[in-house]
């Protein structure tokens, strides 16, 4: 037996929404005041202006991406080689808007920066968290696991030399920062 359509319902085959197409890209300097507002916008990250995205979208752009959803930009990354060790991306700073509909794109994100790095030679990537960040945390371990690479994590600086304190020392409890703890990953095979 079925169940007998309600009478408003329509014979009419069901819609679906339409999909939405991610793309990433290197970011351009254009894009500097639209990440930096982004970042105003994005609880936990370390806040800097229009200007240093712009500054940094001109220098280090080749480290950098960003997701855009239907042309709209919704994430990004920013990261570079390190000068005394050119095989180690380190990854400084990553954010996604909310509601842009597709499910772990800042993990896809994360991922797309990561094997670009490797095509171009990377065997280390670098990004330091701190303990109670566990969703970055958990990209990290994936990404680990996917090149079949092992993690090192040590502090790499102590909060107490990133707070901001009163000229006799003291740090408001308001102004303390928390140690930044460095995550290593690799070797990284090169695909």
């Amino acid at each position: 037996m079925h169940p007998t359509a309600p009478e408003h319902a329509s014979s009419k085959a069901p819609t679906t929404m339409p999909k939405k197409h991610v793309a990433f890209r290197r970011p351009r300097i254009e894009d500097g005041p639209a990440i930096w507002k982004l970042v105003e916008d994005t609880p936990g990250l370390d806040s800097n202006s229009p200007y240093y995205y712009t500054l940094w979208f001109r220098d280090f752009a080749d480290g950098s991406l960003l997701a855009t959803v239907d042309g709209r930009t919704v994430g990004f990354l920013t990261g570079y080689r390190r000068p005394e060790e050119p095989d180690t991306y380190f990854v400084w700073q990553t954010a996604v808007s909310p509601r842009h509909g597709i499910p772990f794109l800042g993990v896809k994100l994360f991922e797309q920066a990561v094997e670009q790095q490797v095509a171009r030679g990377a065997r280390h990537v670098e990004a330091t968290v701190s303990a109670e960040n566990k969703a970055i945390i958990m990209v990290l371990k994936k990404i680990a696991k996917k090149y079949g690479a092992t993690i090192e994590t040590g502090v790499l600086f102590p909060g107490s030399l990133l707070s901001s304190a009163s000229p006799d020392g003291a740090v408001a409890t308001d102004d303390a920062h928390h140690d930044e703890i460095l995550y290593r990953i690799g070797p990284l095979p090169h695909r």
